[in-house]
């Protein structure tokens, strides 16, 4: 099966790129803006939820229009500090919005942009592993 690249410009669009980051693992280290300014990237490896077998692969997230980012709950300095995806959110329209990314232990990373223009895309071979992400509910 062929990697996966996707571009959302709308909340459903979003959506469906959050399904397939759930409980993606993000470096701290690689998460920030871009030297230009106005786009944001993550690197992160994905369980690949599209996949009847147990696989991750390496991914790259990138926001363009970011006019600005706010951390809550995550320590920036702490660069060896490794988050658990679990879902992204767009409210907006076509012109201004607000991504959130929420992380596991109530992180949160909210990006105003202008419109969403994001794109995930895989890079690398993918890897077995023998960890299923499970989320129990009580």
């Amino acid at each position: 099966m062929a990697a996966v690249k996707l571009r959302a410009r709308n909340a459903e669009d979003m959506a469906v790129i959050s399904a397939l980051l759930q409980d993606g693992l993000v470096p701290i280290g690689d998460i920030g803006l871009m030297p230009d300014g106005n786009g944001f990237v993550m690197a992160l490896t994905r369980y690949r939820w599209e996949r009847d077998t147990r696989e991750r692969i390496h991914a790259g997230l990138r926001f363009e229009a970011v006019d600005k980012v706010r951390y809550r709950g995550i320590d920036r300095k702490d660069r060896g500090q490794f988050l658990s995806l679990l879902a992204i959110s767009y409210a907006g329209d076509a012109a201004t919005g607000v991504v959130e990314m929420q992380f596991a232990g109530g992180g949160v990373i909210r990006l105003d942009v202008g419109g969403l223009n994001c794109v995930l895309a895989d890079f690398d071979e993918s890897w077995p592993t023998l960890w299923t992400p499970r989320h129990d509910l009580e």
